[in-house]
């Protein structure tokens, strides 16, 4: 799915880097800490070993992840999320958040690690320094 969208969005960007079929899923087991391309393809049922493995130097190559080797003989490597890959934390929590919202049968939900309460999902501006609602925010173009 590579450059498949040749729009000025940054929708449309971000989906050629993470919008091919199984990239979040992997992502997000890399995530959870299941680094290893054993634990990964076992924990992803139904993906086809190969477009694992492309998926993996795909997601490299854009700085997703990185690969460490932790182990010599035989090589061994395993998957780590980079500061890049890591910033999509907020993007998956806000599919959770929509899921909850949305889906007949929610799978998956957060809650406050200290107390387990729900959590929302808010804006904030720090030049104000003021939480904002979803319609009191406009899309801008870059100075």
């Amino acid at each position: 799915m590579k450059n498949l969208y040749d729009l000025p969005c940054n929708i449309a960007q971000t989906l050629n880097i993470i919008g091919d079929k199984w990239t979040l899923l992997i992502l997000r087991q890399i995530m959870m800490g299941y680094g290893t391309y054993t634990e990964l393809f076992n924990r992803l049922e139904g993906i086809p070993s190969n477009l694992l493995s492309d998926r993996l130097k795909s997601l490299e190559e854009d700085g997703l992840i990185k690969k460490e080797l932790y182990q010599t003989h035989p090589p061994r490597c395993k998957y780590l999320l980079t500061k890049s890959g890591h910033d999509l934390t907020d993007v998956f929590n806000s599919i959770i958040l929509w899921g909850e919202r949305n889906l007949k049968k929610c799978h998956k939900k957060l809650t406050h690690s200290s107390c387990g309460h729900k959590i929302e999902q808010i804006y904030y501006c720090p030049q104000c320094d003021k939480t904002i609602s979803r319609d009191d925010i406009t899309v801008t173009s870059p100075e």
